[in-house]
């Protein structure tokens, strides 16, 4: 065997179970197995396997168990005498015996094929250390689950299953990791370096890497040569034709490196959480097309530098560069409306706008722009079907139009407080995410969904009253987001879901009475909050998700009489809030809903502690906070009827009992009564009503809060201030 090297293996001492082996000996590199439906992709896979050059940089490198290779020969593809045998003959299980590898072209064919399938078995029961690796050519993995798909199946049944170290079936569900050799999976090219690079257990950057410098340098010397011969021939006017092609294939192969660092290379990084990290990705891939003549570039180049773009704007974002961030978005979009112009049935233009769509929606919803958002959130989703009616099995398109709900939920649920239909929405996106977890077990954008569309369904059903709903949602949130964590270690983002649903929780337990266990949720949030912070203090999202951790903890605090500790967690949130402003005043979040958590807690913590005069300030500047918002919401409403309480409350304290029925009543008169809907709201508005002495309609809400399972200590006691 060319360029092959085999390595024997030592086995260690002690009795093993089941029939000595004899020692591997390798006689070719895989077995090719497929369906005779088949063959033609076959064929191509077996020619472009055994013409494949290893990258002499890496040729003899140790693997654990061989030497790195120059060719991959021979591939084993023979099946000839199968269809009229009853058993696989014996040259067939002599070549799944000497084969490394097998590798099994999967579609429904294949997994309908008692040959295939015959073929996996036969290799676990013959090399229970072999690698089976599953090249996808058609269909879908993990269809069968689904009663209505199970036709689409691309795995076969012993592909779908464990097999344990004797080569015996276990009954267990296997999880092969596969390469999607069509265009909208990984692609030809791509996916036959996944496939080598699984072979010879090379990461797949670095086979991407010296694969393009092995085929730059071999250009360039063909090149070389022929520009000699034609010039003995031709002149030097041959001679700048061939160098125009050289450009192109160097820009070919420049291009195809950048679309694998905006693509596996990002992917592999962005779960990391460092932003420095992604901004060097981003940061070359623009700089190569800052040297491009923009004319010049082909629509895939064009697509690419807008990726770039998009990209580098989603970085800008999270470090609270707005403007910065719009420019870019801005600038991609430009681009990407014009290639959707030119290709308008191109399902893979209409994912590229719509990624702008999103975050200019995205930006113009931190601003407090509500309609825009909205306007931009819709032509999203209208893309998102678009996407979808012309490639109605891509996943990826599908989760787009996950997403369109779950923005279309939020807008619903914080920016108008419509509950019922908000949750509905996110209901919504749960039994399709259910569905591609299912076909996917592994991917994480699905799971990482599911906890979003599970955390705001519980603020929905929160908001709606039904608060013991609500807990049980947040809890099986929790629950996936720390079996996530352990799964994936080193994936920040699920750290990140779980700091945004435990202090939620928590504040639910404070809500519906369960002390202790806020206490638990609250402490648990600080805790990874506290983590998060210290990985990347410039990740601006993380440092909201932080705030409002601490602020949860300083009302947990505060109703278990902890004023000492909730004076701490209080200013811990406000400095990571006026750092935040520091950085960006323009994002409401921040200035406006962030900042008032702020103040209403030291107002509330100024109350406890019996200094009024304090209380009374931090209340007035709350209050100045939310009549100075140009974005007159109903959650500022409520805040700012909020604010007034607790500074007629100071006021009553200090003995100004006339300007403190004054807040009150000015409080009620200014916000509307059916804008109280939330049971938080209700407490609120019942409590406005006991300071103004209209007992009768406060008690009658407290009833009501009463049967919807409202017992916050803090709740009790104002209410007990106002009788």
């Amino acid at each position: 065997m060319e360029g092959s090297a085999v390595l024997s293996r030592s086995v260690a001492a002690g009795v093993r179970r089941g029939p000595v082996r004899a020692p591997f000996v390798q006689r070719y590199w895989a077995f090719l197995s497929y369906s005779h439906a088949d063959a033609s992709e076959a064929e191509r896979l077996h020619r472009a396997l055994e013409r494949f050059r290893v990258p002499k940089a890496l040729v003899g490198r140790r693997a654990e168990r061989f030497l790195v290779p120059a060719r991959l020969i021979p591939i084993f593809r023979d099946r000839s005498e199968l269809a009229a045998a009853d058993d696989l003959s014996e040259e067939i299980e002599q070549a799944l015996e000497c084969s490394r590898h097998l590798i099994v072209l999967c579609s429904p064919a294949a997994a309908k094929s008692r040959w295939v399938d015959e073929e996996i078995r036969t290799f676990k029961r013959l090399r229970p250390d072999g690698e089976v690796l599953a090249v996808i050519v058609a269909g879908e993995p993990w269809a069968s689950r689904l009663a209505d798909r199970a036709a689409d199946e691309c795995f076969p049944p012993a592909m779908r299953e464990q097999f344990d170290e004797e080569g015996e079936p276990t009954g267990e569900a296997a999880e092969p990791i596969a390469v999607d050799l069509r265009p909208g999976g990984d692609g030809r090219a791509r996916g036959l370096l996944k496939l080598v690079a699984g072979m010879l257990d090379l990461r797949l950057d670095e086979l991407v890497r010296r694969d393009e410098v092995h085929r730059h340098r071999r250009m360039v010397g063909i090149s070389a040569a022929s520009i000699a011969g034609m010039l003995a021939a031709t002149g030097l006017a041959v001679s700048s034709v061939q160098a125009r092609d050289e450009a192109r294939h160097q820009r070919r192969e420049a291009e195809g490196l950048i679309g694998f660092m905006l693509g596996d290379l990002r992917d592999r990084l962005e779960p990391i959480g460092k932003l420095e990290a992604l901004d060097v990705v981003g940061v070359r891939a623009l700089e190569y097309y800052e040297e491009q003549d923009k004319r010049s570039l082909t629509d895939e180049g064009l697509a690419q530098r807008a990726r770039a773009l998009t990209m580098m704007g989603d970085i800008a974002q999270r470090r609270a560069d707005l403007d910065g961030a719009l420019r870019r978005y801005r600038e991609a979009g430009a681009t990407t409306l014009e290639l959707l112009r030119r290709h308008p049935d191109d399902a893979r233009r209409l994912y590229d706008h719509s990624q702008n769509l999103f975050y200019i929606g995205s930006i113009a919803w931190q601003r407090g722009r509500i309609a825009e958002a909205a306007s931009a959130w819709r032509e999203y989703k209208r893309m998102t079907e678009r996407m979808i009616a012309l490639a109605p099995a891509n996943r990826e398109y599908l989760m787009e139009g996950i997403y369109a709900d779950h923005n279309l939920g939020v807008l619903l649920l914080q920016a108008h407080e419509r509950y019922s239909e908000a949750g509905r929405l996110f209901a919504g996106t749960l039994p399709p995410l259910e569905r591609l977890i299912a076909l996917e077990p592994q991917n994480r954008d699905y799971q990482k969904q599911r906890l979003e569309s599970l955390a705001y369904l519980a603020d929905a059903q929160a908001g709606a009253g039904r608060l013991r709903e609500a807990v049980r949602t947040r809890e099986r949130m929790i629950g996936l987001a720390g079996r996530a964590m352990a799964a994936f270690p080193d994936d920040m983002e699920f750290r990140l879901k779980r700091l945004a649903g435990e202090p939620a929780l928590a504040r639910l337990h404070l809500t519906t009475g369960q002390a202790e266990s806020a206490s638990v949720h609250a402490h648990t949030g600080v805790k990874l909050a506290k983590q998060l912070l210290a990985t990347d203090p410039a990740n601006s999202q993380w440092s909201e998700r932080a705030a409002r951790a601490y602020f949860v903890a300083a009302e947990v605090q505060l109703s278990h009489d902890q004023l000492a500790a909730a004076a701490g967690s209080a200013q811990a949130g406000c400095g990571i809030v006026d750092r935040l402003i520091a950085r960006d005043s323009t994002v409401v979040g921040w200035s406006e809903t962030l900042r008032r958590q702020c103040l209403l807690a030291r107002a509330r913590l100024a109350l406890a502690g019996g200094a009024p005069g304090d209380a009374l300030t931090q209340a007035d500047e709350a209050v100045a906070n939310a009549e100075a918002s140009r974005h007159n919401t109903l959650r500022g409403q409520a805040d700012l009827a909020r604010a007034r309480l607790l500074a007629g409350d100071a006021l009553q304290m200090l003995s100004r009992g006339q300007e403190a029925a004054l807040a009150w009543q000015t409080a009620l008169e200014n916000w509307r009564a059916e804008a109280a809907t939330s049971p938080d709201d209700l407490a609120l508005r019942s409590l406005l009503l006991s300071r103004v002495g209209q007992t009768g309609e406060a008690q009658r809400i407290a009833a009501r809060l009463g049967g919807l399972g409202y017992q916050h200590p803090l709740y009790a006691k104002f209410m007990q201030q106002g009788g």
